[in-house]
């Protein structure tokens, strides 16, 4: 049932722990999967194959308005959480309000971190932390052209 995917981040933190002392190997990503396309898809099927179980954590409505405007998002925290809950390579969605996901990072503490190929990674938030303790810090490539912001301009364009 995709629902039982959307957890906090206080009964994440004990699922992943039991998955640990179970030999299984976590993958975290964040992002705000505002309008779900492909691009979204094809990130998250190849960030599954770097572990067992992978953890999406979203940013909430506010955090999304701060970084890309105040017509953002287009689609609310809700619903994008229900969405990327019934995808087949998703494991575990969890919602944050902050700036960024350290805080989410540093609890968790997957073994791999995944960010697109368009973050460097040095700029990775929480790269430092992971690789701290012998984890590792991942970029997926990203199919070319596919953008929230890319469908959102088109939209504009074709209907505005």
């Amino acid at each position: 049932m995709p629902g039982t995917k959307i957890i906090s981040l206080s009964s994440l933190i004990c699922k992943i722990k039991v998955l640990k002392q179970n030999g299984k190997k976590i993958v975290f990503t964040n992002g705000c999967f505002d309008i779900l396309h492909f691009g979204h898809i094809k990130y998250l099927q190849d960030a599954k194959t770097k572990g067992d179980y992978l953890v999406v954590a979203v940013n909430s409505d506010a955090s999304i308005k701060k970084i890309k405007g105040k017509n953002r998002p287009v689609i609310g925290q809700r619903d994008r959480l229900k969405t990327l809950a019934a995808l087949e390579s998703v494991d575990f969605v969890l919602l944050f309000n902050e700036d960024n996901p350290l805080k989410l990072i540093k609890a968790l503490k997957p073994h791999v971190l995944i960010k697109g190929s368009d973050w460097s990674k040095d700029k990775i938030i929480g790269a430092d932390f992971v690789q701290s303790y012998g984890g590792q810090v991942v970029s997926v490539k990203l199919i070319k052209g596919r953008s929230t912001s890319k469908i959102i301009e088109k939209i504009m364009r074709n209907f505005g």
